[in-house]
């Protein structure tokens, strides 16, 4: 048995034909959704990018414990699982993450990995004195890493210089050289679309755009305003369709080596992302400031399984990224880890048979989520001060760089429970940018794909969510701080409600 894992950053479903859309050309996602089961209620779990891919190695949501990092020792990766029973794991990637500070541990899990440079700000080019970066729009990131990144595009004149075009055509040639072999697995991850949105002009001419401003390929995470900043956001709104749609071809590029060598017969094919994005819905741009609307965390996701030759047919279980790796270990024939809290998501393809009730999910320091598939609660912090918080690790580093000195000075060694399987870890007092407190309690219907009709209101109705939410972070085995940051009390709230949603 074979499987290859085809996961993109930063894929909103709402701009894929597969989910509805009827402007952005993607018909390669639209073979991908006649080749394979379309999930329509898939979640991310941790977010943002490297909290994703913790949960998609250990199949547990890590991010009530601490925030942006790497592997920690006491995890459970499921790609090394898979190499210790005979399983040839094999990344392919150009996600700069992975060789930071803050991402170090994850690559080093496969049996063999190629990573390709220059996206986004990675620190790969030199350039000393010199700026070169053009006039940029009113709505532009700036900063070192802008000044980076246009520094790396001198060196990406053509299309074939691109680095996810380099990693789909490094995961090409794997297939085509072991293709014949078994018991191998490829993840071939991309970048894209992630912003900046850079792409040739052969993909922007497929989207009429009358924008005339400087430079706008890169947005920052900020507040927009619908009427003032209309031009900017419909003109990033094509700037990302546009990549989109270059990762279109190159999904079909697998898909075809899939026909060629006859990969349907033996080979697990995923494709995922980590989270979407918010060019301008809500009044946003981002994804890590503002509540993780629909566009954040509600994810598009297909799978093939050779065995049930399930294909053109979609599947409204709940399921989220935790679920990938039981899935990976269901299909070697291997348990699943009883570290996992993930659950294999073959019986919801071969059966229908739903494997969960709620799907918890967010990011560290910002609203806890949950949702139980007719329902998304929001609770946000019950203070401006968004305290108590703290991260749980051995590994005390950041994105770029290490966690910072005056939090390294205040951390004590304490137990780390379930949540580390029973090692003592480092409890390191943990600040983020603004509260959640500024946006509230949300809570909307599953239905309300725009999420414009809060329903958050104190009554019963939140209060029953309120309830759900206690249960699933006890069952986590949530910090008892986040009950407090959340101003959860879990004993009083259980006693006073009993009838939980969907029980």
């Amino acid at each position: 048995m074979k499987a290859i894992i085809m996961m993109f950053d930063t894929l909103t479903r709402k701009y894929l034909s597969a989910y509805g859309n009827e402007w952005v050309h993607t018909p390669e996602f639209k073979r991908l959704e006649a080749h394979t089961v379309t999930f329509d209620n898939f979640y991310a779990a941790s977010l943002p990018c490297m909290p994703a891919r913790r949960d998609l190695h250990t199949g547990r949501c890590s991010f009530l414990h601490r925030m942006w990092g790497p592997l920690e020792p006491f995890d459970v990766s499921v790609m090394e699982r898979l190499k210790e029973h005979g399983v040839y794991t094999h990344l392919v990637t150009d996600h700069s993450h992975y060789w930071e500070d803050g991402g170090a541990t994850y690559h080093n899990r496969y049996s063999t990995w190629e990573g390709f440079r220059g996206q986004e700000g990675d620190r790969w080019k030199p350039s000393l004195g010199e700026n070169p970066v053009p006039p940029l729009g009113r709505l532009s990131k700036t900063g070192d890493s802008v000044r980076q990144n246009w520094t790396n595009r001198r060196f990406q004149p053509e299309e074939k210089d691109m680095p996810s075009v380099k990693t789909v055509t490094a995961g090409l040639d794997f297939i085509k050289e072991f293709h014949e072999k078994d018991d191998w697995l490829l993840q071939i991850e991309c970048f894209d679309p992630h912003e900046p949105f850079i792409c040739p002009q052969e993909y922007r001419q497929l989207y009429e755009d009358e924008y005339k401003g400087a430079v706008f390929d890169w947005p920052a995470y900020r507040k927009t305003d619908s009427a003032e900043h209309r031009g900017e956001v419909g003109h990033i709104r094509k700037q990302y369709a546009s990549l989109i749609s270059m990762c279109d071809r190159y999904l079909g590029k697998v898909l075809d080596a899939m026909d060629r060598y006859g990969l349907w017969r033996d080979t697990m094919l995923i494709v995922n992302t980590d989270h979407g994005f918010l060019l301008g819905e809500h009044d946003w741009m981002g994804k890590n400031i503002q509540p993780a609307y629909d566009e954040i965390a509600h994810l598009p996701f297909f799978i093939w399984d050779p065995r049930y030759k399930k294909m053109g047919e979609r599947r409204d279980g709940l399921a989220q990224t935790i679920d990938i790796a039981p899935t990976l270990m269901d299909f070697f024939g291997l348990e699943a880890d009883d570290t996992m809290d993930g659950r294999s998501l073959i019986p919801v393809l071969a059966d229908e048979k739903p494997v969960r009730e709620t799907a918890v999910f967010g990011i560290h320091g910002g609203h806890v989520n949950v949702t139980d598939g007719k329902y998304v609660y929001m609770k946000c912090a019950s203070s401006d001060d968004n305290q108590p918080l703290y991260n749980y690790t051995l590994m005390p580093t950041a994105m770029r760089g290490f966690i910072p000195q005056v939090c390294i000075d205040e951390m004590e060694l304490t137990d780390g429970g379930r949540y580390s399987h029973g090692s003592k870890v480092l409890k390191i007092p943990c600040r983020v940018p603004g509260s959640s407190s500024r946006y509230g309690n949300l809570l909307f219907e599953a239905e309300d794909g725009e999420q414009k009709n809060n329903l958050a209101d104190g009554g019963a109705l939140e209060q029953q969510y309120r309830t759900l939410l206690i249960r699933c972070m006890e069952e986590m085995g949530a910090p008892k701080e986040q009950f407090v940051r959340l101003g959860l009390d879990a004993r009083q709230e259980n006693r006073n409600n009993t009838a939980l949603p969907g029980k």
